[in-house]
């Protein structure tokens, strides 16, 4: 290295080994740390409920950069590890053995944690989520052994085991407290989508319903209790209600924090030498004029670029439409833009609703496009990307004799 600058990267995912690409590629020769929490090397973590689950995939296939290219590209790779704390005065990070890093700039990358349901019951050995390889291996494991799988929440992580799992004949019954599946990210209309799809497919809804005790026995849960005295026997429990954004070292060293990191449009954070990517970054969005945060792998894959240019003094700026995509059963689907409950005044769908082979977009009061999903419709998205933000006649956008 010519340069004695050390930009430091805390997390070891998708998003932190894409940083440490970007900042290669941009040809900054001073030192590059990395430091994360998990044994393995960076990995994108989609497959893990998804084609690694279906066995398709191996942890190989989707590790981001392998071994050889951190040692050719000069990356201080440190994994197993954490950052206890930041000091943004004296620009240090201190390691668990209390042992201090300097840094030029630092890059938060530290992702997300699964949340858990706190009733009685919840520590049981056979209750599972759902976010690092270990999980994904164990859940293989388990549709090999159980006969009974109880999924509490119906969101996308939710929705992929249960078919994976439904895949291998295992029984599944999915707990949701809201009406439908995938309520809050696609609304109504297409929430009844999936949840029809997934009864085609055996799976047992409980709607409108709240765990309030997963039960057990000899310490090993057997079932679990609903708020009406309602009890589903289950060989193994899936705790599967989201995710929380780890933003305890930022708020501990005094970034501004919400939801998230609260980032501007270049992923830059109210300190200057700090930025912050993936699931933790509260961005404000340059296009959709608001503040947004994302846990998708399309923001880990692609922030890492402006943020890299941020660290570096460039101009950048990140304005992509959110993007993310579900695999179940015989359904695939792209979705992108975004189209929050209570911005969008009708759900346009151009194609064949019953055999699952159309595109729906969500349009406003003013008839402009929010956002576009195409389910088992291909080559579409660049041009649903094209339509985001214009005013459309929803009649026309619905005639699939009417060029897209």
């Amino acid at each position: 290295m010519t340069s004695d600058r050390r930009f430091v990267i805390v997390g070891g995912g998708l998003a932190a080994a894409k940083l440490a690409e970007a900042l290669r590629d941009n040809d900054f020769d001073g030192a590059v740390t990395v430091i994360g929490a998990e044994e393995h090397l960076p990995y994108e973590r989609p497959p893990l409920s998804k084609e690694h689950l279906a066995g398709k995939k191996s942890l190989a296939d989707f590790t981001t950069d392998p071994a050889p290219w951190y040692r050719d590209h000069h990356i201080d790779l440190r994994l197993g590890t954490t950052v206890t704390a930041i000091d943004p005065v004296a620009k240090t990070v201190t390691l668990p053995d209390d042992s201090t890093l300097s840094y030029t700039k630092l890059a938060l990358a530290t992702g997300s944690t699964p949340r858990r349901v706190p009733i009685p019951g919840a520590d049981a050995p056979n209750v599972y989520t759902l976010r690092t390889i270990e999980d994904s291996d164990t859940l293989i494991g388990l549709f090999g052994t159980a006969r009974r799988l109880v999924i509490i929440g119906a969101g996308w992580i939710g929705m992929e085991v249960a078919a994976a799992a439904r895949a291998h004949q295992v029984e599944v019954s999915i707990v949701e407290t809201a009406e439908l599946p995938l309520l809050a990210a696609l609304g109504p209309e297409m929430g009844t989508v999936f949840a029809d799809l997934h009864r085609a497919h055996g799976v047992e809804f409980h709607f409108g319903a709240q765990v309030t005790e997963i039960l057990t026995h000899d310490e090993v849960a057997t079932g679990v209790r609903l708020g009406d005295g309602t009890v589903i026997d289950a060989d193994a429990v899936l705790v599967a209600i989201g995710a929380r954004p780890n933003i305890e070292l930022a708020a501990d060293s005094g970034l501004a924090v919400d939801g998230g990191v609260l980032v501007d449009a270049s992923l830059g954070t109210s300190n200057p030498d700090i930025v912050a990517v993936g699931d933790i970054a509260e961005q404000l969005h340059p296009v959709l004029g608001r503040r947004i945060r994302v846990e998708h792998w399309a923001n880990a894959l692609n922030q890492p670029a402006v943020a890299a240019a941020t660290m570096l003094g460039k101009s950048a700026s990140y304005d992509r439409m959110p993007y993310f995509f579900t695999d179940q059963y015989d359904l695939g689907m792209e979705y992108t833009g975004y189209a929050a409950p209570g911005d969008y005044a009708q759900v346009v769908v151009r194609g064949d609703l019953a055999k699952r082979e159309f595109v729906a977009f969500w349009v406003d009061a003013d008839n402009r496009v929010l956002a576009g999903m195409n389910v088992n419709i291909w080559d579409v998205t660049d041009r649903i990307k094209e339509l985001i933000g214009e005013q459309v006649d929803p009649v026309r956008l619905a005639d699939t004799s009417a060029p897209l």
